[in-house]
């Protein structure tokens, strides 16, 4: 059954996500992405349960970079792969992003890595999805939304199984499927593509370039995202396109500053949390802190 746009449901959820204080005790399920998309993340989920929410974080057995804390509850659900074959797998996508081929060999090697890494940790949603056990404890606690990143494509999936409202926690996402799937105006002409390095204003030929990286991409995110739309459909027993899945969230929290952005238009619900990325903070070297003689 199909998630629909609801104005309460967002009013809702951003109480619950944004607010302290007599709001407490919603139940929040999160499902995180591996690596350098958890470490952000995982300072919202920590203060969501200090603030009294019962938060509950599915992870795979296995995982790369993806390390739990004290302060909420875990759920894990076997794998099918190894430690060694996802460690591989990061190291092949690395190795594709360093090994400095010329163009379009980079191109090619980046996209054919950028697809076996998705496949790869896809399956893990589908080891989920396998687990019927973990499947039916989720579904029994009775949970009031899911938390999770869009990139893989998996919480999205599973907040749709179980019929949640769902927000997203991201950066972006390729192809510009974030604007497009929430409906933000996204004109050629104005709004440059990722990759290109444009700004807003661009001359006649950058637009060219640009409408011609938003053609490849179309390409691009169809084989990247094949796997997973094959397996969600299944899933939902429906057939199932990006957009409909990614247009459902309720909320959009997006973890960067919109003030070091180009200007555009964004919904009603897309939210803008780019301090989390600082909330680790270091003391500066006593070099760099104190004065130099001749800075007095």
């Amino acid at each position: 059954m199909a998630l629909r746009f609801c104005p309460s449901c967002i009013f809702l959820l951003l109480l619950l996500l944004l607010l302290p204080g007599p709001l407490a005790g919603g139940k929040l399920l999160v499902v995180p992405m591996m690596g350098s998309h958890w470490l952000s993340m995982q300072k919202v989920v920590e203060k969501l349960s200090q603030r009294g929410h019962e938060v509950v974080v599915v992870v795979p057995e296995v995982t790369w970079n993806l390390k739990t804390s004290q302060a909420y509850k875990v759920v894990t659900y076997p794998v099918t792969q190894t430690p060694e074959e996802v460690e591989d797998v990061f190291r092949d996508y690395m190795y594709a992003h360093m090994r400095g081929l010329p163009f379009p060999l980079n191109a090619l090697g980046v996209y054919r890595s950028s697809v076996e890494i998705y496949n790869a940790f896809f399956s893990q949603c589908k080891d989920l999805f396998r687990s019927q056990e973990t499947l039916r404890a989720l579904n029994q606690t009775g949970f009031d939304a899911v938390l999770t990143d869009p990139i893989f494509f998996c919480g999205v999936t599973l907040a749709n199984y179980l019929s949640l409202p769902f927000v997203f926690f991201m950066r972006g996402l390729d192809c510009n499927l974030d604007f497009d799937a929430s409906q933000c105006p996204s004109p050629l002409s104005y709004v440059p593509r990722l990759f290109t390095f444009n700004s807003d204003r661009m001359t006649f030929l950058q637009r060219v370039e640009n409408a011609l990286v938003s053609l490849l991409g179309l390409k691009y995110c169809d084989g990247y995202y094949a796997e997973a739309l094959k397996f969600s459909s299944e899933v939902l027993q429906r057939d199932v396109t990006v957009k409909d899945l990614l247009a459902s969230a309720s909320i959009w929290l997006m973890r960067f500053d919109f003030v070091f952005e180009y200007a555009r238009p964004v919904m009603p619900n897309m939210v803008f949390v780019g301090g989390i990325n600082c909330v680790d903070k270091k003391p500066l070297n006593k070099a760099y802190a104190e004065p130099t003689k001749s800075d007095k």
